[in-house]
């Protein structure tokens, strides 16, 4: 068994990547720099040429599991790191789905999980490319899910809460109440339940902590005016 993780360098990726290995996978890591412990590509998936890489080299293996995890976050008044952010976070993740997933669908088996947010339901002032990203995952994965279902081949959207990981610090956003202040679950219990589900066949799971599950549904049902208000709260810089 080959899992494949994008973004494992640190963070819910990183964990992703210990998680599989746990349960016996073959571990391939993309990153921007070799992952000690495991295969690794090196690559900017912010590129063409990066997403290429990542795709030769794994190329005509029987890729079991795909982890689709690379991602930033950007304030709204850095505009140069949005437009890395839409390479990334949106760009490189289409990419490599319709590169990887046919292989997979020939095959008839395969599990893939694509890293969402719990604010993929909620506007984010602040860092709104960010938040529509996600939501674009989101929604990018329920319609693979339906393309690929007669094919023998899972899609599964991780819907993390606060965690702590680098990114915020990377971003410029270690100072906003969200980077600083706000509780973050682990990334070593939120691949847990992010791999138990994929195991499972599950459409989606929000992880880890019930204070991000309860975050989650209240935005789903609460006007987006509302939302933007209140997520403006811990992301607005101070």
């Amino acid at each position: 068994m080959t899992a494949v993780v994008t973004g494992g360098s640190s963070g819910i990726g990183l964990a992703l990547a210990h998680e599989f290995a746990r349960h016996g996978y073959e571990v391939v890591v993309a990153a921007q720099e070799p992952v000690a412990g495991f295969e690794s590509v090196v690559a900017d998936l912010t590129t063409q040429e990066g997403v290429e890489t990542v795709y030769e080299h794994v190329r005509g293996r029987d890729i079991t599991a795909l982890a689709l995890n690379a991602g930033i976050t950007a304030r709204s008044d850095d505009l140069e790191r949005e437009l890395a952010l839409v390479d990334l976070n949106v760009r490189s993740t289409v990419h490599l789905a319709r590169l990887l997933t046919p292989d997979m669908a020939a095959r008839g088996h395969g599990r893939v999980l694509f890293t969402a947010s719990i604010v993929d339901v909620m506007p984010g002032p602040y860092q709104a490319t960010y938040n529509a990203s996600k939501a674009f995952i989101a929604s990018f994965a329920e319609g693979l899910r339906h393309e690929l279902r007669k094919d023998g081949v899972s899609v599964t959207v991780l819907e993390p809460g606060p965690t702590d990981t680098p990114i915020f610090d990377r971003a410029g956003q270690d100072t906003t109440l969200l980077g600083a202040l706000v509780p973050k679950d682990e990334p070593e219990e939120v691949a847990r339940q992010a791999v138990q589900a994929l195991l499972a066949g599950r459409d989606s799971v929000v992880t880890a902590s019930l204070t991000a599950k309860a975050a989650h549904a209240v935005s789903r049902v609460l006007p987006s005016a509302i939302t933007s208000r209140l997520n403006a709260l811990v992301t607005r810089p101070r």
